[in-house]
């Protein structure tokens, strides 16, 4: 796309930045960039390239911005995140550095054993940084927090929803048996919220952050990546060092099916939203889908009886 001057549309934001930060950003050329819930625009001005990220509508229904800048904010001082310029909590207006250099990762790019190890050490440095984030991700609270808010639009599930809330349920009840841990996780990572600058890879993004059990990142990306058993194993060697705990392992595959289903709640969220940047009822149908394939597995069906029935000693041994 040729970058062109920014429409009379971006300049009430543009201004704000300005006044804040004392760049010269209307005078700038500007570029859209992707995103399907946010508008998000590479601007180039005679300080530097910056990425302006416009919030969508309908987001605040679900989003809480003044915990994503303490938790973006966070994870940038730890060497994770993007330096953030500027950030409204009040609309979710933000800036941050553009990295010209920088790769945005996708299924292609994680197909390399070494960006996988790379991948598992960055979420393992997010993890033990030491600090908290604002906010609890609580899982089952945000799907009920998305059925609450469906139920007050009066949105339709897609077909055999209650089937797979039923298996939801289980797995809720055996993880609630066990003392997971917590840690500032980014809870939404997608491949392509990966970057690479050929130097190292840093994580963008952090709308849907908050302290949660760490596992939940690596179930998460390896679904979103569609990754191999091959290639979780060595996301799992990269974030461990060596081989993964049978705890933890477990872990990771229940967030494998819990990610499809609370993905598959924010698609109908989005599709009742009227959000036009794609088909969001085919993705939530087709993420429940998947969720229920992942859930018809024999290895799912034994890890989730480990974590109902836990066991005096360790284990190192896993299920088929």
């Amino acid at each position: 796309m040729k970058p062109l001057a920014p429409s009379e549309e971006l300049k009430p934001y543009l201004h704000r930045i300005e006044r804040a930060l004392g760049l010269e950003l209307t005078w700038s050329t500007c570029e859209r960039l992707g995103g399907l819930t946010n508008r998000n625009f590479r601007l180039d001005c005679p300080q530097g390239s910056f990425v302006l990220r416009i919030a969508g509508e309908g987001t605040a229904d679900y989003l809480n911005r003044a915990h994503e800048e303490i938790n973006a904010r966070v994870a940038s001082q730890a060497g994770v995140n993007v330096e953030i310029l500027f950030f409204d909590a009040e609309d979710g207006t933000s800036l941050c550095r553009f990295l010209p250099e920088a790769r945005t990762m996708d299924r292609e790019a994680f197909r390399d054993s070494q960006a996988l190890r790379r991948a598992g050490r960055l979420l393992r440095q997010l993890h033990s940084c030491g600090r908290e984030f604002a906010n609890r991700f609580e899982l089952f609270e945000q799907i009920d927090r998305y059925q609450a808010v469906l139920r007050e639009k009066g949105a339709d599930l897609p077909p055999g929803y209650a089937q797979v809330q039923q298996w939801a349920q289980r797995v809720r009840r055996a993880l609630a048996g066990h003392s997971l841990p917590s840690a500032p996780c980014h809870c939404d990572p997608l491949a392509e919220n990966f970057l690479h600058d050929g130097q190292r890879m840093y994580l963008i993004d952090f709308e849907y952050s908050g302290n949660n059990d760490p596992m939940w990142d690596l179930g998460d990306l390896s679904v979103e990546a569609h990754f191999t058993a091959e290639q979780d194993e060595e996301l799992l060697r990269g974030y461990f060092g060596g081989p993964a705990p049978l705890l933890e392992r477990a872990r990771m595959v229940m967030y494998q099916a819990m990610c499809d289903l609370l993905w598959t709640l924010w698609g109908v969220v989005q599709h009742a939203n009227g959000n036009p940047a794609d088909d969001f009822w085919a993705y939530a149908v087709g993420r429940l889908e998947r969720c229920r394939r992942l859930m018809a597995q024999l290895a799912f069906e034994e890890y989730l009886a480990f974590l109902e029935a836990p066991v005096a000693e360790p284990r190192t041994n896993q299920p088929r």
